[in-house]
């Protein structure tokens, strides 16, 4: 299958960039090419896009408005936005995975990081960006939440009722940024049983995808940050 991506970035250079490295591969087309939020929401329902390059500052409508237009939009449940950014923490980032985002990833990015999460987007099993620290973007999902620890109740805590007891402790792995395999090593069950957990999670909690999965799991309090930016276990 050819995954067809959109090129949402303000400065022509980069686009004409990301569009010789995209088209250099045989699984990948460039959908089209917008250089602003609003464009890059019309461009995605008149043609298709399965991924969305998806620069987060951009002028008139930005990427953190469009995201969110695309998650909205019952007709483009498919597409994934995965956000590129300067600065690989931010809050901008942040909301970006709240308003529906399937990860980010730095503007610096090696060439095979960028094409690597076009496919892992594609798939529905992004969550962050390659080179980014989870740590951090976990320390960032729980910055001012008042940070209830690991299995308290923290704000929309009671959505997390319809889950059975796996499915939970799948959540707070899934939250750990471990996966499927990492997971099915650690349960001692096999990566199948654990993709249908995390489905399963998926349709009960709402979410697009893993990174939604990871956003829940610190805003309802399941799991938070270790103290020093390490990744939850």
């Amino acid at each position: 299958m050819t995954i067809k991506v959109l090129l949402a970035d303000d400065q022509a250079l980069l686009r004409s960039a990301f569009r010789v490295l995209v088209e250099s591969e045989p699984d990948m087309e460039v959908a089209g090419e917008a250089s602003d939020g609003a464009e890059a929401y019309e461009l995605a329902r008149a043609r298709g896009a399965d991924v969305v390059l998806m620069d987060i500052r951009m002028p008139g409508v930005d990427g953190l408005a469009a995201t969110r237009m695309i998650s909205q939009d019952p007709e483009l449940a498919d597409v994934r936005v995965v956000i590129l950014t300067t600065f690989e923490v931010d809050d901008y980032v942040v909301q970006a995975l709240r308003a529906g985002a399937s990860g980010f990833l730095g503007k610096g990015a090696e060439p095979d990081e960028l094409l690597s999460a076009i496919r892992i987007a594609a798939a529905g099993e992004a969550l962050l960006s390659p080179t980014a620290t989870k740590g951090l973007i976990a320390q960032f999902l729980a910055q001012g939440e008042g940070g209830p620890g690991e299995g308290s109740g923290g704000p929309g805590a009671d959505r997390l009722g319809a889950l059975t007891g796996r499915e939970r402790e799948v959540l707070v792995l899934v939250g750990g940024g471990l996966s499927n395999d990492e997971i099915a090593e650690r349960l001692a069950v096999s990566p199948l049983t654990v993709k249908t957990h995390v489905n399963r999670a998926m349709a009960k909690l709402g979410a697009r995808d893993r990174a939604q999965l990871v956003v829940i799991a610190y805003e309802t309090g399941l799991v938070r940050p270790r103290v020093g930016g390490a990744s939850p276990q």
